[in-house]
């Protein structure tokens, strides 16, 4: 199984790719969205499939952290599910490995979400990533997953992609680097060390922080977990400045919005 992963720059976009996803013969279980609270409206507006009228949003109950929808009654034939994300505000999922990747707890489709069933629905989604779809839904983006079964349908799902000019996660990746280096250069050169020689190494360190199973822990809580995931990295110092400056900005997140990120994971 490939996942390929587009950021839209609205809902409206991504509707119409996915409606073109599904006419390529992709199934329901093989297309998740998560896109921002703020399309809650749009939602009520769009048909659920074409041979539907509008109207069908209204299967959105509100209800934070929990599922709210039925796939018969939600946009695209998708389950639907809303969370609060911190640091971002309310967010939707369409489909269910897009409400277990959000955290989003409940039952979805008579299906609870949690344990190895969440983990199975997660399974090949690039969730160290998760960092990247909060920041785009901030902006008001869209993020889209499609799960492939061979390569041959992953090309075909990029193309699509592309064609409606979708971004792929490792430009959203560097225009949310962006909008955090010049701060993060500030604060580590003001001890006289070497950003530009540095950089890499601490933004690996940064990103690290971010990850669904570290957010919310001291650098020695998951120490296990880094010394797995960068087993050449995580015992520099350069890399752990990075990971305590990417837990301080985690936490300023989840302390402005009065919670944890993602649906209530970490803290």
């Amino acid at each position: 199984m490939q996942v390929i992963t587009g950021i839209f720059a609205s809902f409206e976009q991504a509707r119409k790719t996915a409606e073109e996803i599904k006419a390529e013969g992709f199934t329901d279980e093989q297309l998740n969205l998560l896109t921002p609270g703020a399309a809650e409206a749009k939602l009520d507006e769009v048909p659920a499939t074409h041979g539907e009228q509008p109207g069908m949003g209204k299967a959105i109950g509100g209800v934070v952290g929990a599922a709210t929808g039925t796939a018969a009654g939600a946009p695209l034939g998708l389950s639907l599910a809303s969370a609060v994300v911190p640091g971002v505000g309310p967010a939707i999922a369409l489909g269910l490995a897009a409400a277990a990747l959000l955290g989003v707890g409940g039952t979805i489709g008579g299906a609870a979400l949690g344990g190895s069933l969440e983990n199975a629905l997660t399974e090949g989604l690039p969730k160290d990533e998760i960092f990247v779809y909060e920041d785009a839904l901030k902006q008001g983006r869209t993020a889209m997953f499609v799960m492939a079964e061979n390569s041959e349908r992953a090309d075909r799902a990029r193309e699509i992609f592309e064609r409606n000019g979708a971004e792929n996660v490792d430009a959203a990746r560097e225009q949310w680097w962006v909008g955090l280096r010049d701060a993060e250069k500030e604060h580590y050169t003001r001890a006289g060390r070497d950003f530009s020689q540095d950089e890499k190494e601490y933004r690996f360190g940064f990103e690290s922080a971010l990850h669904l199973e570290t957010r919310g822990k001291s650098y020695d809580e998951v120490a296990s977990y880094l010394r797995t995931r960068y087993p050449e990295l995580y015992r520099k110092d350069v890399f752990r400045r990075g990971y305590e400056r990417g837990q301080r900005h985690y936490h300023g997140l989840a302390n402005s919005a009065g919670g944890s990120m993602a649906g209530g994971r970490g803290t």
